[in-house]
């Protein structure tokens, strides 16, 4: 008889606690989120972001115990953007935020305004708040200098942030971006940002358009997926993490 009661009172108590851990999981799990901090491994979460801004949805990959994050040291923050057709759900299930978690890399993609899990803000109207935006970003999720992988419609948002704040970015890698005309030979050839100009040899319009405007950038390398259209990554995601990762790694 003794042993039956404690027995039942082993199952009372530990059907207690699982009781009690169910009320306060979710709990815990809504404070973290709204605080904008990585919640769990392959988690998402949203920018606190100014009093008065709407939130940005960003992706994050957990690189394991290093703390909020952080990178190796000697290794630069990656901020990936997204184009018109994607969000920053593409950069997760491609595999290319994990991968570079794994090399040692803080990765983490955001949904610009309007697209995604990001409200519509009318502050990114003009290039000044594109890149006012941007500056937010990057200090909201605190990175340091990072390098600034742009494709397609992002341009719009990237052009304007390397041009005003080229010095803030440890490395720039365009892929096929719009917007490329829109400034002048001489304002490409004030940046120093190392860059890295990558478009598949398949987008014969949009890649080489662009070409003919980053080229005058002085620190610039090139690297042409073979086989590869528009969105050279997801058709050669192999070639272009290998293109990505060559950059990365000759990066001071």
């Amino acid at each position: 008889m003794p042993l039956a009661r404690s027995r039942l009172g082993l199952l009372l108590l530990g059907a207690l606690l699982t009781f009690l851990l169910y009320l306060l999981l979710p709990a815990a799990q809504r404070d973290r989120r709204t605080a904008g901090t990585r919640w769990a491994p392959n988690g998402t979460a949203q920018t606190g972001m100014a009093a008065g801004e709407p939130p940005v949805f960003y992706r994050e990959v957990s690189a394991g115990p290093r703390p909020g994050g952080a990178a190796s040291p000697g290794r630069p923050d990656v901020l990936f953007l997204h184009g018109q057709a994607f969000t920053s759900k593409t950069w997760e299930a491609l595999g290319t935020l994990a991968l570079l978690a794994g090399e040692g890399y803080r990765a983490v993609a955001i949904d610009l305004p309007g697209y995604g899990d990001s409200p519509s803000a009318e502050t990114v109207a003009t290039a000044q708040g594109r890149v006012a935006f941007l500056d937010r970003v990057l200090q909201e999720l605190g990175l340091r200098r990072p390098v600034l992988v742009s494709p397609s419609m992002s341009g719009r948002f990237a052009l304007p942030f390397l041009l005003a704040r080229g010095d803030w970015l440890a490395g720039f890698v365009p892929i096929a971006p719009v917007g490329t005309k829109d400034y002048a030979a001489e304002q490409y050839r004030r940046v120093q940002t190392p860059t890295l100009i990558l478009y598949g040899d398949r987008d014969t319009r949009l890649g080489a358009q662009a070409l003919q405007s980053l080229r005058h950038l002085p620190e610039h390398r090139l690297a042409v997926v073979s086989g590869a259209g528009h969105a050279c990554y997801l058709d050669k995601p192999e070639d272009f993490h290998q293109a990505l990762l060559g950059f990365l790694h000759q990066l001071k």
